[in-house]
């Protein structure tokens, strides 16, 4: 049964920047699209990127688009994404989801989470001073 750990979670301050990690324990990593979700207390869920399979396409949630950067490590069953420029309202539980595409060659798609099936079990992510 795939799975998903992240990692890379933490306190930092304003201004500061992290590395979030998302492992695929799979062989085919690479046929997965992964996705970050986020969601802070007493707010709904919101996809902010995906990484669609082999090597399709990424795309970003508009606000954020400036201030993150997903991609896959080669050689390695890791997905990171960069976050910088953090501001208090990042703080947030961030999960990874994958799946693999109903159709070959779809590209992914961050704005639904029923589009993914596998999830982590969340790394908090905390701005403050």
């Amino acid at each position: 049964q795939v799975q998903l750990v992240e990692s890379g979670g933490g306190e930092v301050q304003p201004g500061g920047a992290l590395i979030l990690s998302c492992t695929v324990s799979a062989s085919n990593s690479d046929d997965y699209a992964v996705a970050w979700f986020r969601q802070a207390p007493g707010k709904e869920r919101e996809g902010i990127s995906c990484i669609s399979p082999k090597k399709g396409p990424t795309f970003y949630l508009e606000s954020l688009r400036d201030r993150l950067i997903l991609s896959r490590i080669s050689g390695t069953n890791n997905v990171e994404l960069i976050m910088s420029s953090l501001t208090p309202e990042d703080t947030a539980a961030y999960y990874c989801a994958a799946s693999i595409p109903r159709r070959s060659g779809d590209a992914c798609d961050f704005r639904s989470a029923l589009d993914y099936n596998i999830w982590g079990q969340g790394t908090q992510v905390t701005v403050s001073l």
